[in-house]
């Protein structure tokens, strides 16, 4: 059964034990392009940044709402990082697509590193957008860092308004972004977000990084992140052999949204650079 929101095609999957809500975008549609797989931050679901799928028009687009997000049911059993990437390759499996270009943004910036690291032969290019190398980072503000922690920032409407500047900062919390972006999260269950939040406990990409992360890889930050400051991508950077960073000024944790045009220029001008991907997607 799938049903279509704002040009995705969106089904319930069985997939690596687990029921998941997938959105696809383009995915059936002739491209010279490789399809997206995208992670999505920490109790976000797929709406939140379906805008960036519908932006990119000329690529294909998978994502998926983790377990306990969204309308994916709750997990019956904690996961990691592993575990989740498997499950992703899986779904591409499923959906009958073998390499792609990987993006993830906060808490799926540090999947999506894992997942390029254990299925490299998948990955052609990855995007890290606003995230850290995990345990090993610059924590942001602890202000900050206590609201981010409370699930009452997706239950409770008034508790985020009141919090959003404090969260994102300003570069989204003055901009008409955020009533749009407020109106297309849903809260995630209590179980979903604890095992969002057990699934990176001691995780870091660090150690790997310079050894197994060989993918060219754009890292975008804001210099106004107050929950990811800029100097974990600047330490992502040191870390990654083919990496470039890429600030975006004035930018909080959502400046993704409140810098979209600036962020979908440089992930256009990233993702085609040096042509060839048309002999690779073919």
């Amino acid at each position: 059964m799938s049903e279509v929101m704002d040009g995705a095609v969106v089904t319930m999957e069985q997939v690596a034990g687990r029921t998941l809500r997938v959105a696809t975008w383009r995915l059936n549609e002739k491209s010279d392009h490789l399809p997206v797989l995208f992670f999505n931050g920490i109790g976000a679901n797929i709406e939140a940044v379906a805008p960036l799928a519908e932006t990119l028009t000329e690529r294909p687009f998978i994502m998926f709402d983790m377990p306990g997000v969204g309308e994916s049911p709750d997990p019956v059993v904690p996961y990691n990082p592993f575990t989740i990437s498997w499950t992703a390759a899986q779904l591409l499996d499923k959906l009958g697509v073998d390499d792609v270009d990987v993006m993830g943004i906060s808490w799926g910036g540090g999947i999506a590193q894992h997942f390029a690291m254990q299925h490299a032969a998948r990955v052609r290019r990855v995007v890290l957008i606003a995230t850290s190398a995990g345990m090993l980072m610059m924590p942001g503000s602890p202000k900050a860092l206590t609201k981010m922690a409370n699930p009452r920032r997706y239950i409770d409407p008034e508790f985020m308004m009141k919090n959003f500047e404090t969260l994102y900062g300003e570069g989204l919390g003055k901009s008409q972004g955020k009533g749009g972006h407020m109106s297309r999260l849903k809260p995630p269950s209590p179980r979903g977000y604890m095992y969002q939040l057990m699934c990176m406990l001691g995780w870091t990409s660090a150690p790997a990084l310079p050894f197994l992360m060989k993918q060219e890889t754009l890292i975008l930050m804001g210099d106004d992140d107050a929950i990811v400051p800029l100097t974990n991508g600047k330490f992502l950077d040191m870390l990654i052999p083919n990496s470039e960073l890429v600030v975006m000024k004035g930018g909080g944790h959502l400046f993704l949204l409140s810098h979209k045009d600036e962020c979908t220029d440089a992930m256009r001008e990233f993702l085609g650079r040096d042509s060839g991907e048309e002999q690779e997607a073919a």
